[in-house]
C-alpha cells in the first residue's frame, strides 16, 4: 500500500498537506513547519523521503498507532489525530476538513485510515508513506 503525503509551503507555524492512498485522496495533513537540515525534535517536520510504517504500541498515546520508520535520528514518529501544530511534536496529524492553521474531524480520519493500513498489513502488504514537498519547497532545498 503507498501513502502518498503532498505538502503545501509551510505558514502560520505549520506545514498543511494532502494523503493520498494508493492514488485516491484520504484526508488533510498537518505537521510542524519544513525547514532545511535535519529535524529538529517539537520544532520540524520529517524529511521528505519514503518510509515504511507499520501500526505499533505508543506508549504516549497508550494505544496502537501507525508509527513511521526509519526517520534520520528519530523514533517515535505516528501519524494521529490532533487540530493544531501544538498536537503534532513532530508527527503527521490527519483530519477530514482543512482551515488556514488547522485541521478538524482529525479522530473520523484517523478511523478511516488505521482501518485500511492495518486490512494492507493483515493482508501481508507494505505499507510505505512518500512524503513530497510542494514545489516550491523542493526548489529551495535543492
Amino acid at each position: 500500500m503507498d501513502l502518498l503525503l503532498q505538502r503545501q509551503p509551510s505558514a502560520d507555524g505549520c506545514t498543511l498537506g494532502q494523503l493520498f492512498v494508493d492514488g485516491v485522496f484520504e484526508c488533510f495533513t498537518l505537521e510542524d513547519v519544513v525547514r532545511d537540515g535535519p529535524k529538529i525534535s517539537n520544532q520540524t517536520a520529517i524529511p521528505a523521503g519514503r518510509y515504511r510504517v507499520e501500526i505499533t504500541f505508543s506508549p504516549r498515546f497508550r494505544r496502537m498507532l501507525p508509527e513511521v520508520l526509519d526517520v534520520p535520528g528519530f523514533t517515535g514518529i505516528r501519524i494521529h489525530p490532533g487540530n493544531t501544530a501544538a498536537d503534532t511534536s513532530g508527527c503527521i496529524l490527519v483530519g477530514q476538513r482543512s482551515t488556514v492553521d488547522s485541521i478538524e474531524d482529525s479522530r473520523v480520519a484517523m478511523v478511516s485510515l488505521q482501518a485500511k493500513i492495518a486490512a494492507a498489513l493483515a493482508r501481508g502488504v507494505d505499507v510505505f508513506l512518500t512524503v513530497d514537498n510542494a514545489p516550491a519547497l523542493a526548489a529551495r532545498n535543492a
